[in-house]
């Protein structure tokens, strides 16, 4: 499997980028998972239902499936620091790519997403797992860098980007030490 991440500061256009990219590796074959970071309260489960109702009432995992589509929810006594490692190894080992949304912090190779209008930092001269930028105004990057610049406008030019260049994105789990 393949797995790439998407960092950039909120607003700057990783979730627009990731959803075009699914189609556009669709397209070419390839099965997509994503993983995304999401702040401490979400919540994917709605009151009244009998998943909710099972958690609510202590479940530590609840596990609901159709003939569609599976969902597990786990609920931890304590805060859990998952590392994005942890989250890629709970998937599916069949997929083709894994696009992975936040952990802008990670240890994976990423793709920055930037926007000049965001009046945000760029990342890539500080972080040297910037293996290219994606951004809507390439000349008004605040560095000049070898890294490959793509259009962030156009998911299906990034996507054939990550196909050309899928031996570097390789995940090896045994270089992760998982501690659980």
């Amino acid at each position: 499997m393949n797995v790439v991440a998407f960092a950039g500061y909120s607003g700057s256009g990783k979730t627009m980028l990731v959803e075009g990219l699914i189609p556009a590796l669709r397209l070419r074959g390839l099965r997509v998972s994503v993983v995304k970071h999401a702040h401490h309260n979400f919540d994917i489960d709605h009151p009244g239902k009998d998943t909710y109702r099972h958690r609510e009432a202590g479940a530590f995992e609840v596990v609901v499936a159709s003939d569609r589509r599976l969902a597990l929810m786990r609920e931890f006594e304590q805060p859990a620091a998952l590392s994005v490692h942890h989250l890629i190894a709970e998937l599916y080992d069949g997929v083709d790519w894994v696009l992975v949304e936040g952990f802008k912090n990670s240890d994976l190779l990423k793709v920055e997403v930037w926007r000049a209008d965001s009046g945000k930092p760029a990342r890539y001269p500080d972080d040297d797992f910037v293996v290219a930028i994606a951004t809507d105004s390439p000349a008004q990057l605040p560095e000049t860098t070898l890294r490959p610049v793509l259009d962030l406008n156009s998911p299906d030019a990034v996507a054939q980007w990550l196909v050309d260049n899928q031996d570097r994105f390789v995940y090896n789990a045994d270089l992760y030490v998982m501690n659980t």
